[in-house]
């Protein structure tokens, strides 16, 4: 079995020998506890700078550190692992996982001026009050607080790393440096969900009562704002339509037997966008965003329509033989309510005789005219309708016999009496009169005697002249 085995020339590189033999020189005798200053009484300046891709750019100077190219080869950057320099130990003050330092070790570009930089990858949880008053159409502001955990402001100096851009003003009565755009958002993905307004930075100096040196952070604004289209579509513009078909309920037909049941899905449906907006909102007592103001207050009044609606359909049922009609209900729906609504009962319709085309009408014989004129002064109801019938009447009337008459006087004596029933009983129908005020006094009104005399003459007088009589 013959096997081929690659010929491999090892050059060593000339480059990484002066490299290994700088980092032995830099690092023999280096204490990486000890600030990196030629005097106590120097600060050594530490260059911050956020990028939203996890990255924290940090720079310093390390006095420590610093050798001449041409005695190396021309090697002027060496990169040593961060752990084993003098770190500035930034930390972010506002976190919320309690994970101060950067968990990834990674490797510091060391300059041959001393000059050191560690980018340290790191995920940062920070506390962010959220104000959901105004969702989801909402603008929020979240800001990361940087500091030295060890150092006060006389032994680490943080400054932003753009210092060329700093606009310095005073807030309440401290000094304090502002950036404009202090974040580098060129490798930032855009969020499906926020958009990023502006990214302010600002230095602060605190001093405390117990300290004569001051504290120096470094605090990142963030101002997001919320996308809105997601929100607008499928939960705002449901819950406003499905709003406006309450008002549907009061239009529905008692009789259709829909009313209750649209309103309670109405109110199920409500229900049920409510609790999808609990799930979507963050958990907080502070304050209750106005999307769910709306959605509550809907609710109470379409539960309130469906105990009107209730109410409005157990008063169209009643019956006399099942209630009565008590006192406050008469006063407050026939003298308190129309009142209130500026209506007025309608006045008294006289009796409706007509003449009417030929088509509806039947037209009466002559002969059929004198058996009114005969049969009418036999009701004895006035003199007046009896001198009038005698004097008009024709030597025709001996064609009739008396059990014709008699058999014309009793179909009339029973549709006055049918007639005077059904009046009399939607007059006494008080739940009637109830669910139709205008009418109930309008035949309380017209309930009389349907044979008075001078209504009698006028309708006699009325047949025989038009002889096309239509009788309501």
């Amino acid at each position: 079995m013959n096997v081929l085995l690659p010929n491999i020339d090892v050059v060593r590189c000339s480059r990484s020998e002066h490299a290994r033999r700088l980092f032995q020189d830099i690092l023999t005798g280096y204490n990486k506890l000890l600030r990196p200053v030629q005097n106590t009484s120097d600060a050594v300046t530490v260059k911050v700078k956020l990028r939203l891709s996890q990255l924290l750019d940090v720079v310093w100077t390390d006095s420590n550190i610093n050798w001449d190219p041409n005695d190396y080869g021309g090697v002027d950057v060496l990169y040593v692992p961060a752990d084993q320099l003098w770190t500035p130990n930034v930390v972010l003050y506002n976190n919320a996982d309690g994970n101060y330092q950067v968990s990834a070790v990674t490797k510091a570009a060391v300059y041959y001026n001393g000059t050191v930089v560690w980018e340290p990858p790191a995920i940062y949880k920070s506390m962010c009050p959220i104000d959901i008053e105004w969702f989801p159409f909402d603008e929020q502001l979240c800001d990361l607080k940087f500091g030295s955990w060890t150092y006060d402001g006389f032994e680490v100096d943080l400054i932003h790393y753009d210092k060329d851009d700093v606009q310095i003003t005073r807030e309440n009565g401290r000094l304090v440096w502002i950036v404009p755009n202090g974040v580098d958002l060129s490798d930032f993905l855009p969020s499906t969900e926020w958009d990023v307004m502006a990214v302010p930075v600002k230095r602060h100096e605190e001093r405390y009562e117990c300290c004569r040196a001051p504290y120096i952070d470094i605090t990142f604004y963030i101002y997001l704002r919320r996308r809105t289209l997601f929100y607008s579509v499928n939960l705002i513009i449901p819950c406003i339509g499905i709003s406006f078909l309450t008002i549907l309920v009061f239009y529905l037909p008692s009789d259709s037997g829909e009313k209750v049941s649209l309103s309670v899905s109405i109110l199920i449906c409500l229900t049920m966008f409510f609790n999808l907006l609990v799930e979507i909102i963050p958990s907080t007592s502070l304050i209750i965003p106005l999307i769910g103001k709306y959605l509550l207050f809907t609710m109470v009044m379409i539960t309130l329509s469906i105990a009107v609606t209730v109410f409005t359909l157990n008063v169209h049922y009643r019956l006399p033989a099942t209630h009565r009609f008590s006192v406050w209900i008469r006063y407050l729906f026939l003298d308190f309510l129309p009142k209130l609504l500026m209506m007025r009962r309608p006045e008294p319709e006289p009796l409706s005789v007509a003449t009417v085309d030929k088509a509806p009408a039947f037209e009466l014989n002559q002969s059929e005219n004198v058996i009114m004129m005969t049969v009418l002064p036999k009701l004895g109801k006035t003199a007046e309708v009896a001198g009038q019938s005698s004097s008009s009447t024709s030597p025709q009337q001996t064609w009739f016999d008396e059990e014709e008459n008699a058999a014309i006087a009793s179909a009339v004596r029973s549709t006055c009496f049918i007639a005077n029933h059904f009046r009399k009983k939607a007059a006494e129908d008080e739940w009637y009169m109830l669910d139709h005020a205008p009418s109930a006094e309008h035949s309380r009104q017209q309930t009389s005697d349907c044979l008075k005399s001078a209504e009698t003459t006028r309708v006699t007088k009325q047949m025989w002249n038009n002889r096309f009589v239509y009788i309501w």
